[in-house]
Parts: structure tokens; C-alpha cells; sequence
């Protein structure tokens, strides 16, 4: 049997550090197979996975368009090959998972029959609890002979039958509370009448006579005289009880395995990141309340933009994130700064309040070795940034830069500021070119998306400029009176950007 922990008062994220064997609030860029074989047995409550399907995370770019989904296809040849690439990963994170600990894995119809196969033969087949069913999609429109895909699955183990369980609800169906909950106290309190007799009739114990009836009641004679004084009991005209149960007293209906109340993320959705596998904070929510305590310890191996750390930092767990991919490091950091309010500091960490990233490629050598869309979306977040979604016909602008000033309250801006259109025209255009140096052609391309645009400050990043490339930014400035900003990619990891960018 499951066992269920008591209820604990939240835990806040400076609650300290859990563990001396391992360290939490700490984002690891690289492979996962890699940090997993430096982590002790036996240090993690809860284990949360969504891994792509296909072998190599570092992708050439980071958000959803055209070129970008060409690196989330399937690159394994063959379903096998991606459980091979999978398999080792599994071992591990099961060696790191407590006795009292829970493992979620996230997939989808590619491979979830093969998966579940896999995780049995790792786990244990009796540590397997559910395939939970998740409507990740709206209705698709007619499908060439077949039913359109619109659930992922995943599957929930645990490590032993000692595990960590809270149980959720969900709220009653309006027919449901139409049909049983007729009643209504005079100050609203709505209600349903339950019968008080027992449905086991051999319960001589519970079995004498009450205001003239005698039954087998569910209740003993002390219960029934204090429901009575309660004024709790209703009675027909025969004179049998009803007790009442108030619907706010009800905790709901219990979840099951189908999950169909959680939206997918739309367009419009203010938590949308862009990222192309990106899951609603409120599905992590459910999981992580529903398998951990607070403070206890949640790792996220394939966190991508970081939904389960987000999720656990809001909910008062420690956490782990792993990816391979630097710009999902740094978008998953500016996630947890910008909504959770967390700072990334190493004295702060040190404390038990901030959090770190660790292993980055913050090395020129490293950063020239990167895929090019890869390194562009570096450059433009690092800047702060949003980059293009589109890698293809940009028109010479990888990314924008929002002013501070211009943004809505609902992005962090101050009350009263523009909103709407009149917020979405209020950007900086940035390029990014990976060459050791940029040249005067790169710069009136950039000149000329400026003046398309109607920019009046530009910001270039590369390697080094010639000089040539120099000149043409000052004579620019001198034609048309609008700057662009060269920054090196020294600049950008020395720190010395905030100046430039003012």
C-alpha cells in the first residue's frame, strides 16, 4: 500500500540545504549521463523526464520553426536505437531515485509501448503504477486514415511501496452537483442528504432503535445524539435519518488516469516560451504535489525550459536540472529569475536561497564550436534578448531587445506604459554572426534591416570587427543618426555589456 505522508506546512526556497551528499538548486549543462554518474545512490525524491525522441539534444537551435523542428525529428535510426540511447540513462536515474521516491516518465505514441517494456525491466514491473493519459492537443481536423493523435502518455513507477502519495482532486461535474447537492442552508451552504443506515446487516452492534425505527445504522448511538444536537440530521416522514454533507466539506473527486483538464499551451498562453516541447506548468504542479514533500528533492534530467524546476522552486522542493543544450541553460536561469524572482548568485546559493548553472561553455574556443543557430540564440538571450522564432527569411535580425521601459506590467514593465501595438513596436534589432570578423558587407546588411524597420539602435554580435566594418558603424551614425552597438563576444562573457547596452 502507498503511503501517504502527513501534510506539512510549505517549505520556503531558503529552507536550506536537504542533502549533505548532493547539491540542489544547481542547473548542469551537458550530457545527462554524464552529472547522473557523479550523483550518490539513493539522493532523489522525485524524478521527472521528458526526454525528445531522438539521441542528440544539442540541437542546432532552440525555438519551434521551420529549420529549428528539423532537430526535434526522430534522428535514431530505428525505435531500438533511441531505447539504447535511453537504457543507460534510466539505469542511472533509477540508482539515484530514493526507496520512498517516484519516477515519471513523459513520452509520447513513438515509443511508449517500448519504453514501458524498458522502465519494467529496470524498475521492476511491480514498481510500475500507472499510465496516466494526458489531452495535449485540441482536436486535429480529418486524419488520412487514422485517429488523430492528440494525449501523451506517462508512465509513473516508484521505487518501493513505500512511496511518497498525496492524493488529488478534482472538482465535481455541474450535473453531478445538480442531481445529488439539491439542498441549500439559508446562508447558502449547499448540501446532499446521505442515508444512515448501514448497508451490512450483520452489525449487531450497530443495531437499536432511534427516534422510533429500528435498523442497523452506520453510526453508534453517541455519533447519532451528536449529529442530532448538530441539527445534521434530517428525517422522513417515517422517521428514518438522513445526515447532511455539505459540499464544502467534500474533498472532490478523487484524480484517475485520464487527465483531460489541464490545456495544452496555445499561442496566447502568457507561460508559452516558444519551445517546441514545452509542457503547462500546471501538469508538473500536479505531479510533484502529488509525489513530494517539501523541501524534498525533484530532478528533471531532460529539463529542456525548465518547467519542473519552475514548478518545484514555486512549490518549496529542491531541485536538479540537467540539459545539454547551453541555450536552454540560460533560458531555464532567465525563467527562474524573471518568474520566480530567484537571483543566480553563488553567494546566494552557497546560503540555500539562489541558484547556479554549472558547466556552461563560457570559453570563445567552446562558443566557436557551437551550431550556428545555436550560438545566435546564446548571444541573444545573453543580451537579454527574445530571438527570432523564425530562422529563415529574418530579414538580417536574429533577435530584439525589449527596453524596460516599454514593457506592459504583465511582462515586468510599470504601470500606465504603452501596451498592445504600441509595446510590440518598441524594440531593438540585434545580429549575430559567428565569424572571427565581421566585415563592412555584414554591416550594411544590418544597416539595411535597420532602415527597413526603421530602427534608430542596433545591436551587432560577433567574434571581432575589421576595420572597415568600424568605419561603415561611424559613418552610418553620421548619415542617418541611428547607432549600432558592436559587441564582442568577449565583452559578452567578461560581463562588460551593461554600459553598451544602456
Amino acid at each position: 500500500m502507498a503511503k501517504k505522508s502527513p501534510k506539512k506546512a510549505p517549505v520556503p526556497p531558503s529552507a536550506g540545504k536537504p542533502s549533505s551528499l548532493v547539491d540542489t538548486r544547481v542547473i548542469y549543462c551537458g550530457d545527462n549521463i554524464d552529472q547522473l554518474k557523479k550523483l550518490p545512490d539513493e539522493c532523489v525524491d522525485l524524478i521527472y523526464i521528458d526526454p525528445p525522441f531522438n539521441s542528440n539534444r544539442n540541437y542546432e537551435v532552440f525555438w519551434g520553426e521551420t529549420k529549428e523542428k528539423r532537430s526535434f525529428e526522430d534522428r535514431h535510426a530505428s525505435t531500438q536505437a533511441y531505447i539504447e540511447f535511453m537504457r543507460p540513462r534510466c539505469t542511472e536515474l533509477h540508482r539515484v531515485l530514493k526507496k520512498t521516491g517516484s519516477f515519471y516518465y513523459h513520452c509520447d505514441w513513438h515509443a511508449s509501448h517500448y519504453v514501458k517494456v524498458m522502465l519494467d525491466q529496470i524498475l521492476g514491473e511491480n514498481s510500475f503504477q500507472n499510465e496516466i493519459i494526458w489531452k495535449r492537443s485540441l482536436p486535429h481536423g480529418n486524419q488520412r486514415k487514422k485517429f488523430g493523435a492528440s494525449h501523451d502518455t506517462i508512465l509513473f513507477y516508484t521505487a518501493s511501496e513505500a512511496f511518497t502519495w498525496h492524493s488529488q482532486f478534482q472538482p465535481h461535474r455541474a450535473e453531478y452537483l445538480g442531481q445529488f447537492y439539491k439542498f441549500t442552508e439559508p446562508d447558502g451552504r449547499r448540501y446532499r442528504l446521505i442515508s444512515c443506515i448501514n448497508p451490512n446487516p450483520n452489525r449487531p452492534n450497530l443495531t437499536y432503535e432511534w427516534n422510533g425505527v429500528t435498523k442497523v445504522w452506520k453510526y453508534t448511538k453517541e455519533r447519532m445524539q451528536k449529529m442530532h444536537d448538530q441539527g445534521l440530521l434530517v428525517y422522513s416522514k417515517s422517521g428514518t435519518p438522513s445526515y447532511k454533507g455539505y459540499l464544502d466539506e467534500m474533498k472532490g473527486v478523487p484524480l484517475q488516469d485520464t487527465w483531460d483538464d489541464i490545456p495544452p499551451l496555445m499561442g496566447s498562453a502568457t507561460e508559452r516560451l516558444g519551445y517546441p516541447t514545452q509542457k503547462p506548468l500546471a501538469l508538473l504542479e500536479r505531479i510533484i504535489k502529488t509525489s513530494s514533500n517539501p523541501n524534498d528533492i525533484v530532478l528533471d534530467a531532460f529539463c529542456g525550459c525548465g518547467t519542473a524546476l519552475v514548478a518545484a522552486e514555486n512549490l518549496g522542493r529542491q531541485w536538479i536540472g540537467i540539459d545539454i543544450s547551453p541555450t536552454a541553460c540560460r533560458v531555464m536561469a532567465k525563467r527562474l529569475r524573471d518568474v520566480c524572482g530567484v537571483k543566480e548568485d553563488e553567494t546566494l546559493w552557497k546560503s540555500g536561497r539562489g541558484f547556479v548553472v554549472r558547466d556552461l561553455p563560457w570559453t570563445e574556443a567552446k562558443l566557436r564550436e557551437m551550431p550556428p543557430f545555436e550560438f545566435e540564440n546564446w548571444a541573444v538571450i545573453a543580451l537579454g534578448g527574445h530571438a527570432n522564432k523564425a530562422k529563415v527569411g529574418d530579414m538580417g535580425i536574429d533577435g530584439r531587445i525589449y527596453p524596460v521601459s516599454s514593457i506592459p506590467e504583465l511582462f515586468g514593465g510599470k504601470k500606465g506604459k504603452s501596451k498592445g501595438i504600441a509595446f510590440m513596436d518598441n524594440w531593438y534589432p540585434v545580429q549575430v554572426k559567428q565569424k572571427d570578423k565581421v566585415g563592412r558587407p555584414d554591416i550594411d546588411s544590418f544597416e539595411a534591416a535597420m532602415t527597413r524597420n526603421d530602427r534608430t539602435k542596433g545591436f551587432f554580435v560577433s567574434f571581432d570587427y575589421s576595420s572597415d566594418a568600424m568605419t561603415e558603424i561611424d559613418a552610418f551614425f553620421r548619415k542617418s543618426h541611428r547607432v549600432i552597438i558592436p559587441l564582442t563576444v568577449k565583452d559578452i562573457l567578461d560581463d562588460n555589456i551593461a554600459r553598451k547596452l544602456a
